[in-house]
């Protein structure tokens, strides 16, 4: 297969300044994506994996230069246009996906969140699995077991008062539904799909989902949330073989 491999972070940040380039236990946050995708470099050798990365941050790029281990990295310029907070992610992966395609045509595109570094090989192996074996299918994305239920504990504001989200009859959480929450890991996507116009969330396509080991759903918008994420990788990192190895690798870039 020929995958491309997305990192997008742009410069700045809504929440925690310049969280793209900070170290998570003293290591670059970046580190920890990079260190996944050669994980997966050295699993699947007949792959031809290329590896993109959209940003404005000369900061960011400086930082993954310098590492030594993935080599050939194409650097992408963020526009100005997808520069912004409102931006959503899939036009930024789309306009990287464009400009890599000039030079090979590609199987999948699978987006890796650099702000996500709990993330194993067997997770992205599943997620490409996962879109290789379904044509019909736009994207995968990571979840994880959601711990609330809209159908049994989650509620919204209607007119004067509270009520489910997702009107029920259920008495117990394990008679609803299963459902899932994002945690905006991985995203492997078509790229027939990426070709589109997508004029709707991506939500709202032919979606598939890979379950990942729960560690906590955080997204890093604070320092307290660095903080947390640093106690979290630490913690399971010494509890889980191959979450430990991303760590290894990524001390060595």
């Amino acid at each position: 297969m020929n995958i491309l491999f997305t990192i997008c972070g742009r410069s700045g940040s809504k929440g925690l300044k310049n969280k793209n380039l900070k170290k998570l236990n003293g290591i670059p946050l970046v580190y920890y994506t990079l260190s996944a995708i050669k994980l997966y470099q050295e699993a699947h050798p007949t792959d031809d994996v290329t590896v993109a990365v959209n940003t404005d941050s000369r900061e960011l790029l400086e930082m993954i230069r310098v590492q030594k281990t993935i080599f050939n990295i194409r650097e992408v310029e963020r526009k100005e246009e997808l520069a912004g907070d409102r931006t959503a992610k899939v036009e930024v992966v789309k306009d990287t996906y464009f400009e890599c395609r000039k030079q090979m045509i590609f199987d999948a595109v699978v987006d890796l969140d650099l702000t996500s570094p709990m993330r194993k090989l067997g997770d992205i192996e599943a997620a490409v699995k996962a879109l290789k074996e379904d044509k019909e299918c736009d994207l995968v994305f990571s979840v994880v077991h959601a711990r609330r239920s809209p159908y049994f504990n989650m509620v919204e504001k209607q007119k004067q008062y509270y009520r489910k989200i997702c009107p029920s009859h259920y008495t117990a959480r394990q008679e609803a539904p299963a459902v899932y929450e994002l945690n905006a890991s991985i995203y492997a996507y078509a790229p027939e799909f990426l070709e589109k116009n997508i004029d709707k969330t991506i939500l709202e396509y032919n979606c598939g989902i890979v379950e990942m080991e729960d560690y906590l759903v955080l997204d890093i918008d604070s320092e307290e949330d660095f903080i947390r994420m640093s106690v979290l990788i630490d913690y399971f990192g010494q509890k889980d073989k191959e979450l430990r190895r991303v760590i290894a690798l990524a001390k060595e870039l």
